[in-house]
């Protein structure tokens, strides 16, 4: 049976989720270890060791030179907006002391997405889906609303930076989604790692760091590795191939949904009231972004 390109794009958007959803036990266990400039390293230099053993062909020299010359300034200008943005990120939730508060800002990301998808790319919905797009966001930022908390001094500059970065990976989605035909996953997500791991070693030699770490580290970095880096960083690329940009973001945010439930497995931490009415919007607004054409060809066909 031959799958649609919008179930390959869902089922790729699903597949990152995953992954990421358990990025975030893996990168919590190795960073309670070690430095973040040991951490990035390893991460990232794994990341950069299992892609390429997965991709020997995709990725070899000759079929990078064979990439007309505008994919180099592509892939130059993704990888640097990639580094910011993740730099800004995680710049976000070293001055914020609360990193809920930096989660629930970071859930904007989708609706920048979606303005530029809309503006740039043409990308056109419903209204059905476009109230399944409001109401997933909603939810998302549900799920990471914490309430009772005191803003710390540092709010503002927090929130200045996770914005920033939204925007920053906004714009890299819109650019990839235009050149997605062109430039194949496994060299995007090479790309990626190159530039993260580069900088990382640059911060690793500023921070007088060792390269040594604990075995403990050394396998929980791997792990993550394999899950964020390379299989999350390889589906949410692959799914630019068949779905809209904006809509691959928006169903990306049901990672919160994910976390929540590796959260309690993990850690046997019960999700509160609100995260879960958060879950219920996010699955109610997932299910009319997928069903929304459908809904209206059924009400235009027996009118």
């Amino acid at each position: 049976m031959k799958l649609s390109k919008t179930v390959k794009g869902y089922a790729f958007v699903l597949l990152g989720v995953l992954a990421v959803s358990n990025v975030y036990i893996f990168s919590k266990a190795a960073l309670d270890d070690i430095h973040l400039s040991q951490f990035g390293v390893y991460w990232f230099g794994f990341a950069l060791i299992i892609i390429v053993s997965f991709n020997t062909k995709k990725v070899s020299i000759k079929t990078i030179k064979r990439l007309p010359q505008s994919c180099y300034r592509t892939l130059l200008i993704v990888g640097i907006l990639e580094l910011l943005g993740t730099s800004l990120f995680f710049l976000s939730i070293k001055l914020m002391s609360n990193p809920a508060l930096v989660s629930f800002i970071g859930n904007s990301t989708p609706v920048f997405v979606t303005i530029l998808g809309l503006v740039v790319l043409k990308e056109r919905f419903n209204s059905i889906e476009l109230i399944g797009i409001l109401i997933t966001v909603l939810g998302s930022f549900v799920i990471a609303y914490n309430p009772g908390l005191e803003l710390p001094s540092d709010f503002y500059a927090s929130i200045l930076f996770t914005l920033l970065s939204g925007v920053i990976y906004a714009i890299s989605t819109i650019i990839v989604k235009q050149k997605i035909a062109k430039i194949s996953t496994p060299i995007l997500t090479l790309n990626r790692a190159v530039f993260l791991f580069i900088a990382s070693v640059i911060f690793l030699l500023a921070a007088q760091k060792s390269i040594i770490i604990p075995t403990k580290a050394v396998i929980n970095t791997l792990l993550g590795a394999f899950l964020g880096p390379f299989l999350a960083a390889y589906a949410g690329y692959s799914a630019l191939k068949y779905i809209e940009a904006s809509r691959a973001s928006v169903l990306g945010s049901i990672k919160s949904i994910f976390v929540l439930l590796t959260a309690w497995l993990y850690f046997s931490k019960l999700p509160t009231e609100i995260q879960i009415i958060g879950g219920l919007l996010t699955i109610i607004g997932i299910i009319l972004i997928s069903t929304g054409k459908i809904i209206l060809k059924k009400k235009s066909s027996k009118q």
